[in-house]
């Protein structure tokens, strides 16, 4: 599968960290940093609010190349270094897939990508959030989301009605890896690149779950008595569900991540169905092992440590592997500026 791309991200710069426009400057950045967090720890409890009205019901969205989501972004970009700016018309040429699709892990949605989604637009390319069933402001109730079917569907659903010719580039974060891994295997035509940000790149006949079983499977957050499971039919019948204590997530998913962020993800994650998490992939030369894969390493990541995240790469052998010092498993949070640099190189990939 030709040659291995290896990079190792060492620096995350952030606006005003390096900046010669002096203290006015760095004010003004400060507030316009302040103002986007308000913005968003905002929707999200408007969005946390309207989950607890509604029982039922759809309210699905994507997130990203919308003309409210780019309202939102022409704010000067607070955590974009002074370099980040239009890719050329020549550069941009050159990239032969502009659209990223982002696909979000368990317990997050949509809105974790917003760093991401502003650095994307900001470079002149085009990303794309979902909210996969009964995640973000999509209303299913997750106890009834079993499959792995049910969960990608809007995933699936977006990539059958692009044009035919056209083609994406499909990010997946954490078990959102193995979203992109089904969808690999069900529409190999419709995806340019697959990248698993910290994800669970399993092999066929393994379960998402398998990637985090090593350091959760027979911890106490998994006994039959844990807080973290839910049981949506009953205690009598397996749990539907899971969701961690909020001192546990922290830790778990967040060690490195600023903590407006973190306040943001407290109030917007929900709980993760288990179903698709315990489901048994399957995965063929023929169309899964056509695609090109690059995984990205984040090696200060307590959920997925960076021992799984190399026992993934090596059992299941991407194209690239890139690595990020310093980032826990959230580096659309703890090191935006990284992660972007990474979707540029792998985009550049001939």
């Amino acid at each position: 599968m030709g040659n291995k791309f290896i990079c190792m991200s060492k620096k995350d710069g952030r606006i005003g960290s390096k900046s010669k426009r002096g203290s006015i400057s760095k004010r003004k950045s400060a507030m316009e940093e302040e103002l986007l967090h308000r913005q968003a720890l905002a929707m999200a409890i408007q969005q946390h609010q309207l989950s607890q009205r509604f029982d039922n019901g759809s309210m699905s969205r994507r997130i990203g190349s919308t003309s409210s989501r780019r309202r939102a972004t022409n704010l000067s970009d607070p955590f974009s270094s002074t370099n980040n700016k239009q890719l050329s018309p020549e550069f941009l040429e050159n990239i032969k897939t502009k659209k990223f699709v982002l696909v979000h892990g368990e317990g997050f949605g949509a809105w974790c990508w917003y760093k991401s989604i502003a650095l994307l637009e900001e470079s002149g390319l085009v990303p794309v959030a979902l909210d996969l069933t009964g995640s973000g402001i999509d209303l299913t109730d997750t106890n009834t989301v079993t499959t792995l079917a049910d969960y990608s569907k809007p995933l699936i659903d977006y990539l059958q009605k692009l044009p035919e010719d056209e083609k994406v580039i499909l990010v997946g974060h954490s078990s959102g890896g193995a979203c992109i891994s089904y969808a690999l295997e069900l529409l190999p035509e419709k995806i340019f690149k697959a990248v698993y940000v910290c994800g669970t790149m399993i092999s066929d006949g393994q379960k998402p779950f398998d990637a985090f079983a090593e350091e959760l499977g027979s911890a106490e957050l998994f006994s039959p008595e844990s807080k973290s499971l839910i049981y949506g039919n009953g205690r009598d019948n397996p749990p539907t569900g899971f969701m961690f204590e909020k001192q546990h997530m922290h830790g778990l998913y967040f060690n490195q991540s600023p903590s407006k962020d973190v306040a943001l993800a407290m109030v917007s994650m929900r709980q993760v169905p288990l179903g698709p998490m315990m489901e048994t992939l399957s995965l063929s030369e023929a169309k899964y092992g056509t695609g090109r894969r690059f995984y990205i390493q984040t090696l200060d990541d307590h959920a997925l440590s960076p021992d799984v995240q190399e026992k993934l790469v090596r059992e299941n052998s991407p194209e690239g592997v890139f690595k990020i010092k310093g980032s826990d498993h959230c580096p659309f949070f703890s090191k935006p500026q990284s992660l972007h640099k990474i979707f540029i190189e792998i985009a550049q990939i001939p």
